[in-house]
């Protein structure tokens, strides 16, 4: 599997981009959302990518942030919504509004991204929210004190869990999220908690 691709952008065009390397142009399928914080043609950039296997294409997905490639897996995990579709709200929404539509059980705002229906948009939301909470339950690394703490504010709550849908463990978002103001939004909430948790890598 290909972690990641460090090159030189040689080609940028909607939904596309292929970056040199080595020698060779990989072209790489990416979202809207990642073109826009990519650099420009002929300029070094690094893409987090994703290999998706057909029976007869093999496909490359790159983004520009490991938030929104782990976005990506999340979507594309659930029966029905293939890489297409991912790209499609990943192109509509940021990794942040994203996660915190399934915190929140924001359907609506799902549909909005081209090619999603309402049936499929609340699917995304039911089962993400249900591996999520799974997860908290598999989990058992942490202690009752630190749970009764995320369980004060809803907010705190939802953001946590938004953190969970970006691919970080509930223990490390729990202890970021816990640090905040309490009075702050869920967005701001998940926005602070992603720059803690970049700052322990």
């Amino acid at each position: 599997m290909i972690y990641s691709i460090t090159g030189i952008i040689a080609q940028v065009e909607p939904y596309h981009i292929v970056v040199e390397c080595g020698g060779i142009g990989y072209s790489i399928r990416t979202s809207m959302t990642s073109l826009s914080k990519l650099a420009n043609i002929g300029e070094k950039v690094k893409i987090y990518t994703y290999l998706h296997v057909r029976e007869d294409v093999l496909d490359l997905f790159g983004f520009a942030e490991l938030n929104e490639l782990n976005s990506f897996k999340m979507l594309i995990s659930i029966s029905g919504v293939g890489p297409k579709a991912a790209i499609s709200i990943l192109s509509d929404l940021t990794p942040e509004q994203f996660a915190l539509c399934v915190a929140t059980g924001d359907f609506k705002t799902l549909t909005k991204a081209q090619g999603i229906g309402a049936k499929t948009a609340q699917r995304i939301v039911l089962e993400l929210k249900d591996k999520v909470s799974k997860n908290q339950i598999a989990s058992g690394v942490l202690g009752e004190t630190m749970l009764d703490i995320s369980a004060k504010t809803g907010n705190a709550s939802e953001a946590i869990s938004a953190l969970e849908v970006l691919g970080y463990a509930r223990s490390e978002a729990t202890q970021v999220i816990t640090k905040l103001d309490s009075n702050m939004s869920i967005e701001e909430m998940i926005k602070s908690g992603l720059k803690a948790l970049a700052g322990k890598v």
